[in-house]
């Protein structure tokens, strides 16, 4: 497109005064799990709303009962351009334990590492460095053309790594005002340096606790043994025949909603060369353990899975005692794909465990969330067009993954929102976020900016 190259070419020229820029905000201690830190979140919060401003946005501070929200409006070319919705967050971890840190973690500089570039810091890659190529995309367009290609509004908060408690009641009391034609998400990673990825599923979670109940009190195991039911023996069985020998999950109804991946994409995902040996073999494994048949990218990405997370009953101190134990738990975790009922889920997961409960014993269940999955269609406009608009700019073509965590934001745009998102991020796997020595690459900041330059031209063609 002839407008496009001056745009990048002048993104080219601003990369100094970019840094500058975000060195600013990652010299803020914005760490919204310490109370300590409020100003510094406040702090931060006003940085952008006042950065935002000599841009051309309509930029405010947003208050909430936890640290504020920043919120910004900017008019695109023309009223029928599309209308995107860009998140994402100012806050960081803590940088405990300092000492691990090879330089101040708020201090941030650029350095030399492998022969390659790198911007030191805490905040560099998770997130405030992410949400920046954003910003920065937008200057470069608004200083060639003066406008910018689609209709902007921002939503950055403050409270993303401490849980997002007051994201949901200001997405519903703010619905009017932030519903867009989609969301812009940059919070994941790229599939490795060369390589640009698009998310477009993440995994939905449902999470159970369980306690079996048998005697009304520990037992001695010479005494009762053989006799008295022992709720760990109740509680192992159970979990164990959460999957049948082929690895599938054997709760009624389990599979309902989700959908075989397309050839496809099954076999663009084999082109990025991730053996199970070299998947497994980092964490000192080697055998796949989920559904036969399938590669890890398809365990991880696009299966649903039963995961226990913990289990514990009896005594477990040093020495020996030798007690049948009153009580077992568990924690039990569900990874959801396509269109599973979360609340389906817990409700046959319950009545699984509830069918193999002893007459004379009894059984608690604890819930711990609950979300569905989120999937953009495989051949979504949106995701072609941002598809093609990476091609261009990066070394190797764009590929489109999924993630086997989950996102919550992405699932509360789309559940109150109504809006699909589109997730582009520009981290790498060895970024050290939430570890000392963080740090961001600056070919994907540098390049993170052409990215979302060309991706908002490509949406508005």
């Amino acid at each position: 497109m002839p407008d496009l190259m001056p745009v990048l070419a002048r993104a080219d020229q601003n990369l100094p005064s970019s840094l500058d820029q975000l060195f600013e905000l990652l010299r803020i201690k914005s760490i919204s799990t310490d109370p300590a830190y409020k100003g510094d979140c406040r702090k931060a919060a006003v940085w952008l709303v006042d950065y935002l401003k000599t841009l051309g946005f309509d930029a405010s501070v947003r208050d909430t009962p936890g640290h504020p929200m920043v919120v910004a409006h900017h008019d695109g070319a023309s009223a029928s351009a599309p209308h995107v919705l860009f998140y994402g967050h100012y806050d960081v971890q803590p940088v405990d334990p300092i000492e691990l840190w090879d330089n101040d973690p708020f201090e941030p500089s650029v350095q030399e590492a492998a022969g390659r570039k790198i911007l030191t810091g805490r905040g560099t890659a998770d997130d405030k460095g992410q949400l920046m190529t954003f910003v920065e995309a937008c200057r470069a367009y608004k200083e060639i053309h003066g406008s910018l290609p689609v209709r902007v509004t921002i939503l950055f908060e403050g409270e993303e790594e401490s849980g997002s408690p007051s994201l949901k009641p200001f997405l519903e009391a703010n619905e009017a005002e932030l519903k867009a034609d989609y969301a812009l998400v940059c919070d994941t990673s790229m599939w490795d340096r060369d390589t640009p990825a698009i998310a477009a599923a993440l995994r939905g979670l449902v999470g159970e606790e369980i306690v079996v109940t048998a005697a009304d009190r520990d037992l001695h195991s010479g005494l009762f043994g053989g006799a008295a039911a022992n709720p760990i023996h109740i509680l192992t069985k159970i979990l164990a025949g959460l999957h049948d020998d082929t690895g599938r999950i054997t709760l009624d109804g389990f599979y309902d909603g989700v959908e075989e991946t397309p050839e496809n994409i099954k076999a663009s995902w084999e082109t990025l060369g991730l053996t199970t040996e070299a998947f497994l073999g980092d964490v000192g494994l080697s055998v796949p353990s989920g559904e036969k048949g399938r590669s890890v990218l398809e365990l991880t990405w696009a299966r649903p899975t039963a995961e226990v997370n913990g289990i514990w009953g009896g005594y477990t101190g040093e020495g020996f005692k030798t007690v049948i134990a009153a009580k077992a738990s568990a924690k039990v975790s569900f990874r959801l794909v396509g269109t599973q009922d979360p609340a389906a889920i817990r409700d046959s997961f319950r009545a699984y465990v509830q069918s193999r409960i002893p007459a004379d014993c009894t059984v608690e269940f604890h819930p711990h969330g609950g979300s569905p999955a989120i999937h953009l269609s495989y051949d979504s406009p949106v995701l072609t067009k941002a598809k093609t608009a990476l091609s261009d700019e990066w070394p190797k073509p764009a590929v489109v993954i999924g993630m086997g965590g989950s996102i919550p934001i992405v699932g509360d745009f789309q559940k109150m929102l109504g809006m699909e998102s589109l997730l582009v991020g520009f981290g790498l796997a060895d970024d050290r976020i939430h570890s000392p020595n963080e740090k961001y690459e600056l070919t994907s900041y540098h390049k993170g900016i052409r990215s979302w330059i060309r991706i908002m031209e490509a949406l508005a063609a």
